[in-house]
């Protein structure tokens, strides 16, 4: 399932660039990321919270 989930990944990838230029390749790939990154959540494979802290390395958890 995953390399069908990559090959069209990566086809619309090729479309918005060679159709919409970088800026849309870029929107594209962010849009997709933050997408896997909501199902990741979603399906309970990834702790936001856990994510967030270690974005903010200054804060510690309480």
């Amino acid at each position: 399932m995953w390399p069908v989930v990559g090959l069209a990944f990566g086809t619309a990838l090729g479309f918005a660039g060679a159709f919409g230029g970088v800026g849309a390749f870029f929107l594209v790939l962010f849009l997709g990321a933050l997408g896997f990154l909501a199902g990741r959540a979603i399906e309970g494979d990834l702790d936001l919270s856990e994510l967030m802290s270690s974005l903010n390395p200054g804060r510690r958890p309480r």
